[in-house]
């Protein structure tokens, strides 16, 4: 293979070398650095992997063997962050980290072909590799305690700060979780990233917490090479942009005795202090950003020349020669050697099996264990226990209304599972806007109940991080209309870490969402968004609707069990206007009312996943509803039936995956289908159901009825947009004939 000008450079600027007074490699490598020659040769070998990783990318690639090019060149100094950490320590690493990971994995005990051979075989996207089993390139592995990371620039970021929350919170509740006490959590970004709103969260957030004096043991780490692609940042600005509450350690990142000695100080200051800091380590990138990327198109040859030597693997080969621990011919031929080693593995790595089936594929993205998820849903805490925190037991209160049920519920959960959290913005001291978790903070305490800033991406955040560090996180975002400013976190990242992990790293949670519409006296279109599309369509994502409390209930149970079970990412989204609703036909006859199920009968109610709900067993007419539509759809049924229709009502209940096989059998007893959506025609959720009809090759007739392509206007404007009663009672009658 045909050598570019990064290794020309390299290796005739080290022939070109002068031997230093060699030093006893015990010592330091320079005056002044606590980095010795031994370990300064150690971090040189994973260093060079690393760049010859770079090289073996390029050359897989050229053959149709390898279909990713983003490589760490100019950023091998990250090799001193991961050495001044410890292996058990979590890392959320960005995609230019190869020496991190080359030197992780050494320091986990493992042989360097290891943590080579892991590279290679996510590069040639083999079944074979570790952590994505070629679904994606990415730095992760479970036995290192490196998490993958998608491509998203600083989506991760959030995160690391919720992995960092949790290894404190975890300690504090005295539960399980899933890094040592005294770990600490370390990301890494670029430059072009600190401006990404992602990265602003997680440095706020971070500042935030350090501000309220809580522990945070967070490091934060700006690999700053002065471009984003094509586009420079300009000289100072990462120093200018950070966050002032946020310590902050600079480092030459092409100087490994200076990286290593300031990464040693930021990471001493991070876990003896329990709060984050900032580390901004200066790097070049040298050649593309990618394999497809020609940087001459963009940059002076004088920039590119300029680049190469600051070259950190020439600084270090500088560093090993000028104390005498090697010799210029010595590091050539290690170079030549470990090149031609690592091609060779390359192309070993190439001939290994891919992926074969879709079924292979996506066996990680959704598992599903649904026995095992009855038995968890069943379980709760002695009933000794019960009448301590809740005094007059739920079951024991009469019937209850939604919002009731949910908080109940999620006390029981709280009672039965220590690991559960709740938060978000105003849910502690208030109880939430709609009062749904009121008390709970009373009851469990304010480590486990708890109030967030105003910032979505970060509730998310603290989640993600809880989730794969243990614990079980149910946090509330208020409004559903609030959610897509965040939904990267769900989409991303959440959804998408079992699949890039093969299960290797969940992050299970329930996110509780009040949303949907019809709210009366209170509105405008933030808080009565109808839009669900975004949520339908993220593989994995499990969709909860539930619209009676008794459905509530035990929806809620089956959530957080399959959250526990096998790590499933939920939203349990909750119609604002029936969390108080108590009449279904008329005033005072409390028909939207249920009572609390005592869990001695949780197992004979329980509500698996996909499953619908049916109303009555007319054969003429089947309306499949959901949310506010099973009100309305089951009082215009009444009126049908006391006409001599024959309906029933499909309550989906889910909304991702979509009860599909209950839908086919009332269509099947039917021969018609009304779709009653209260989401908008376009993107709604009828859509799918009419194709899952028509997929599963329904013959009869169908017909839906929605709300307009419209934001939800203020008042009672809002009436002439959403779905009506009186609009499913008219379309019921058109189909009826």
């Amino acid at each position: 293979m045909a050598r570019d000008s990064v290794e020309t450079h390299f290796l005739e600027a080290v022939e070109a070398l002068t031997p230093g007074v060699r030093r006893d490699p015990a010592l330091p490598v320079r005056d002044g650095t606590g980095l010795t020659g031994a370990r300064c040769r150690e971090l040189f070998e994973h260093q060079l992997g690393s760049r010859i990783l770079d090289v073996a990318a390029r050359w897989l690639r050229a053959q149709g063997q390898g279909f990713y090019t983003i490589g760490s060149s100019g950023h091998e100094g990250n090799a001193a962050v991961a050495a001044a950490l410890r292996a058990t320590d979590p890392a959320l690493l960005h995609y230019r980290s190869g020496a991190f990971y080359l030197t992780r994995s050494a320091m986990a005990g493992r042989l360097p072909e290891e943590g080579l051979r892991d590279v290679l075989l996510g590069l040639a996207a083999t079944a074979e590799e570790p952590i994505a089993g070629g679904r994606h390139k990415v730095f992760g592995h479970p036995d290192l305690a490196v998490i993958p990371q998608t491509s998203t620039i600083a989506s991760h970021l959030p995160r690391a700060v919720g992995v960092a929350f949790a290894i404190e919170r975890a300690a504090k509740l005295g539960v399980p979780g899933a890094w040592p006490d005294d770990a600490i959590a370390v990301t890494s970004f670029g430059d072009a990233s600190v401006n990404h709103a992602s990265a602003l969260t997680g440095f706020n957030t971070a500042a935030y917490a350090a501000y309220q004096g809580m522990r945070l043991p967070l490091l934060l780490v700006c690999e700053d090479n002065g471009l984003g692609i094509s586009v420079r940042t300009p000289k100072g600005w990462v120093e200018a942009a950070r966050h002032p509450a946020l310590p902050y350690f600079s480092a030459d990142g092409c100087d490994l005795a200076d990286a290593c000695d300031v990464a040693r100080r930021a990471v001493e200051h991070v876990r003896t202090t329990r709060s984050p800091a900032y580390l901004h380590m200066r790097m070049v990138r040298l050649g593309g950003h990618a394999g497809s990327d020609v940087e001459s198109g963009y940059r002076t040859r004088r920039e590119i020349v300029a680049d190469l030597e600051l070259d950190p693997l020439l600084g270090t080969a500088r560093l090993l020669v000028e104390a005498g621990v090697a010799t210029p011919g010595e590091l050539v031929h290690w170079y030549e050697t470990t090149r031609e080693h690592i091609l060779k593995m390359a192309m070993e790595s190439a001939r290994r099996p891919k992926p074969v089936s879709a079924e292979q594929i996506m066996a990680p993205l959704s598992p599903r264990s649904p026995g095992k998820v009855a038995a968890a849903a069943s379980v709760a805490a002695e009933q000794r226990a019960r009448l301590k925190v809740f005094g007059e037991l739920p079951e024991a209160e009469g019937r209850l209304t939604l919002s009731q049920a949910i908080n109940r519920t999620l006390a029981d959960a709280m009672l039965a599972d220590p690991g559960i959290l709740v938060f978000g913005e105003d849910v502690a001291r208030k109880g939430g806007v709609y009062g749904v978790t009121r008390r709970l903070q009373r009851r469990f305490g304010g480590e486990r109940v708890f109030d967030t800033h105003l910032d979505e991406q970060a509730i998310l955040g603290l989640a993600l991080g809880a989730g794969v560090s243990g614990l079980l996180p149910v946090p509330e975002i208020q409004y559903l209309a609030y959610l897509h400013n965040a939904l990267d976190q769900i989409r991303g990242e959440a959804a998408s870490l079992s699949f890039f992990s093969q299960g290797a790293f969940r992050n299970p949670m329930v996110v509780r969402v009040a949303g949907l519409a019809y709210q009366k006296g209170f509105g405008g279109h933030f808080h009565n968004d109808n839009a669900v599309a975004a949520l339908r369509d993220i593989p994995g994502l499990v969709v909860a609707a539930p619209a009676r409390p008794d459905d509530a209930a035990a929806m809620l149970r089956t959530c957080l069990a399959a959250a526990r079970v096998d790590g499933t990412v939920g939203v349990f989204l909750e119609p604002i206007a029936l969390y108080n609703t108590r009449d279904l036909f008329e005033e005072g006859d409390n028909g939207w009312l249920a009572p609390y199920i005592p869990p001695a009968r949780w197992a004979e109610t329980h509500v698996p996943i996909g499953r619908a709900r049916s109303y009555g067993d007319g054969r003429d007419i089947a309306i499949v509803t959901f949310g506010n539509g099973v009100r309305m759809s089951l009082r215009a049924a009444v009126r049908l039936t006391s006409q001599g229709y024959g309906c029933r009502v499909l309550d989906l209940r889910w909304l991702r995956p979509l009860p599909i096989e209950d839908v086919m059998r009332a269509a099947e007893l039917t021969g018609k289908v009304l779709i009653a959506d209260e989401t908008r025609r376009t993107g709604g959720v009828s859509e799918g159901i009419m194709a899952e009809l028509l997929d599963a090759g329904f013959s009869g007739q169908i017909a839906r009825v929605g709300s307009r392509d419209s934001f939800v206007p203020l008042g009672p404007s809002a009436g002439h947009v959403l779905l009506s009663e009186a609009e499913i009672e008219e379309a019921a009658r058109k189909l009826l004939g």
